[in-house]
């Protein structure tokens, strides 16, 4: 079984100031905020895909606009490294955003980027029919990432709560690992695991995010001076990786090619980056207009600042009250 790294970071154990020394020691960031350069973070996940197709076609020099890609193998770092100064902007899902913002530290999302379509989901063995069969039994996830704030999320439709299960903290990889060899009973987690699950017939995918559309949601955020000093900067990138994705619908076998080589990972090969996109959807110009919406007439993607703000605070993660046009900026997208 081959693991995946992990695609939105390990639990976070470090304080803010830690987390900042730790990126800056380690991801080796020298380039200080400039007009026409932007440096972006993110694991290495299918939906990030058309952040490099835009830059190997060119798309962001066409409006004069270097973008430095990097894969950093946990968000925290990249979290730490922005909240530093030391990069412009990250793609991390939504609903882990609302955990570090602060007074301190400012930013928003300026688009979408893809959500989830079964490619997050709960294994468990073929006899457990509903998430409410596990009731005291152990779970492994990976806390404090979307994983947890999914899981809370399917409990909260069916009136339970994570008090009602034994959650057991790992990697999502460690989790799938864990359930294969059956040391625990369930775990949620993400491809290729669940495949890997389905495929060697070691139990089920109970549910997937195929039944949750919307609700693990990828997104492009940038530090708030940034999108303030470089807006010209911040709209060639939005504009490139929306185009991208336009290239995708009509070029589907050699967009996906591109992006398997320039994402790497789990996912260099071209079958293999075919297959995970299976589980997720890329959001164009049309989609990202209707789930951010306005500040005025905010789309769902309201809601999910909703549910992450009342599962994460009942987790004890949230820093700060959290609305809307406190992590939305929906300007670009607009355009």
């Amino acid at each position: 079984m081959t693991g995946l790294g992990s695609r939105l970071g390990r639990r976070a154990r470090r304080t803010a100031a830690g987390l900042a020394a730790t990126a800056l020691a380690g991801l080796g960031f020298a380039l200080p905020a400039q007009a026409g350069h932007l440096t972006v973070t993110m694991t290495t996940w299918v939906g990030y895909g058309p952040m490099f197709l835009a830059r190997d076609l060119g798309y962001y020099k066409e409006k004069g606009l270097d973008v430095d890609l990097r894969i950093v193998g946990d968000s925290t770092l990249s979290m730490g490294a922005m909240a530093a100064g030391q990069i412009q902007g990250t793609a991390v899902t939504l609903d882990e955003i609302l955990k570090y913002r602060s007074k301190d530290f400012c930013f928003k999302a300026v688009m979408a980027l893809d959500d989830s379509h079964g490619g997050d989901g709960m294994v468990t063995g073929k006899d457990v029919t509903s998430i409410a069969d596990l009731k005291g039994k152990s779970i492994a996830m990976n806390e404090g990432s979307t994983s947890q704030f999914w899981f809370n999320y399917l409990l909260a439709q069916q009136g339970m709560t994570q008090s009602d299960f034994k959650v057991v903290n790992m990697t999502a990889d460690a989790a799938a690992a864990a359930f294969i060899a059956g040391r625990i009973p369930a775990a949620v987690t993400w491809e290729p695991n669940l495949s890997f699950v389905r495929e060697h017939n070691k139990g089920k995918v109970l549910v997937s995010s195929a039944s949750t559309p919307g609700v693990i949601l990828d997104v492009l955020i940038f530090r708030c001076d940034v999108i303030q000093k470089q807006a010209a900067d911040v709209d060639a990138m939005v504009s490139g990786v929306l185009k991208a994705v336009e290239y995708t619908k009509t070029h589907q076998a050699e967009a996906y090619a591109d992006m398997a080589k320039s994402v790497g990972g789990y996912l260099s090969k071209p079958a293999d980056f075919t297959a995970a996109a299976g589980g997720v959807n890329f959001y164009d110009a049309a989609m990202n207009k209707s789930y951010f919406g306005t500040v005025q007439n905010p789309g769902p993607a309201d809601k999910v600042i909703t549910l992450g703000l009342d599962i994460w605070g009942k987790l004890g993660k949230i820093k700060m009250p959290v609305t809307y046009p406190t992590v939305i900026d929906p300007q670009f997208i607009d355009k």
